[in-house]
């Protein structure tokens, strides 16, 4: 697609969403246009951080395509809590299968696709050994993160959960911060890939950030719309909350981090694209979900970190595939099916809870 194609359909889709919210047309309506915006929207922030990535280095730049591309997510959950609080807790439970989805949907759906793609144009692809390992163990521990406070929860009155949930929030966020400065800092050298092509950024640095910042305004306004639609929406389709966050929002959501890692697979930059895929994840398990914890306690009503078995063991079993076959710093177009086959599973047994 052309740029010029790319950003006219863009505007048109955005305009459209927004008459369509302010109009106040039928819910189904403006979830479909919202929905379209956003895969525009989301694409357009994944271009403007890839071209401040180019300014910014190669490692730094994996970071800021997966916090970037974590953009509509984080503000889509903000919007939830924030309802939520206001009357409306079930969308907590919207907000966590969001958080699940984001997870899954990363290390299975944008990895699977990334290996997939550029596995056909390329026979064998390599990245940091090195880093797939400690990726691995970071995922672990989130998983163990998120396994505790469910087990414990069951024992615990609501308000130690809630006080349980918080602290190990906050713990979780100083895990994070500890691994940016391990993997950025002091073993910046160990964790980077060895060959690091660099091709033409889309824009100049100061274009580029500008760009940045358009774009994260216009994902707040398009994921505000979306965010309206979707209790209507799913009560008139009979879609459970579950299914709706983990997979409807989650694949919405993603989109950003779609184009980015699968266009870096494509021009043999496996590395780049393992770092966006399994580094948005972890970002999600490790800093957003802990910081929704902590803004829903500013907010007046704490948001505990309690997942349900369905939503534990997607994220398990999602990690453990993603571990596997990351784990010889090498892929192949058959390891990206392999995670698509398991997306899928996970989709339609979500869609039947």
């Amino acid at each position: 697609m052309s740029q010029k194609l790319f950003f006219t359909l863009l505007a048109v889709s955005f305009a459209a969403s927004g008459v369509a919210h302010y109009a106040g047309m039928n819910a189904t309506v403006q979830f479909i246009l919202s929905c379209i915006a956003i895969v525009f929207v989301a694409g357009f922030l994944g271009k403007a951080t890839e071209s401040v990535a180019h300014y910014a280095g190669e490692r730094l730049g994996g970071f800021l395509n997966a916090t970037f591309g974590n953009a509509a997510e984080l503000i889509i959950a903000i919007i939830l809590i924030k309802d939520a609080v206001n009357g409306k807790p079930m969308l907590f439970d919207m907000v966590k299968a969001s958080i699940t989805g984001s997870i899954i949907g990363n290390m299975l759906l944008v990895l699977g696709l990334s290996l997939l793609l550029g596995g056909l144009k390329f026979k064998t692809q390599r990245f940091n050994v090195t880093l797939a390992g400690h990726n691995a163990s970071l995922m672990l521990l989130a998983v163990i993160a998120l396994f505790i406070p469910a087990v414990f929860a069951v024992q615990l009155p609501e308000a130690k959960t809630n006080t349980l949930s918080l602290i190990v929030a906050v713990i979780l966020i100083i895990a994070y911060f500890l691994w940016l400065l391990f993997s950025m800092v002091t073993h910046k050298k160990e964790l980077s890939d060895e060959i690091v092509e660099h091709g033409e950024a889309a824009w100049s640095r100061g274009v580029s950030i500008v760009m940045l910042v358009v774009a994260t305004a216009m994902v707040a306004l398009v994921s505000e719309w979306l965010v309206g639609t979707l209790e209507e929406f799913s009560h008139k389709f009979g879609l459970s909350e579950l299914f709706l966050g983990a997979f409807v929002i989650a694949i919405i959501g993603n989109a950003a981090e779609h184009s980015a890692a699968v266009m870096m697979a494509m021009k043999n930059k496996v590395g780049a694209a393992v770092e966006i895929a399994i580094g948005s994840s972890l970002q999600i398990a490790l800093f957003v979900a802990p910081l929704l914890v902590i803004i829903s306690f500013f907010m007046g009503n704490t948001m505990n970190i309690v997942f349900t078995t369905y939503e534990l063991v997607a994220i398990a079993v999602a990690a453990s595939i993603a571990k596997s076959i990351s784990g010889d710093g090498q892929t192949n177009w058959y390891e990206g099916v392999l995670l698509l086959v398991v997306y899928i599973i996970l989709g339609v047994a979500f869609f039947f809870v």
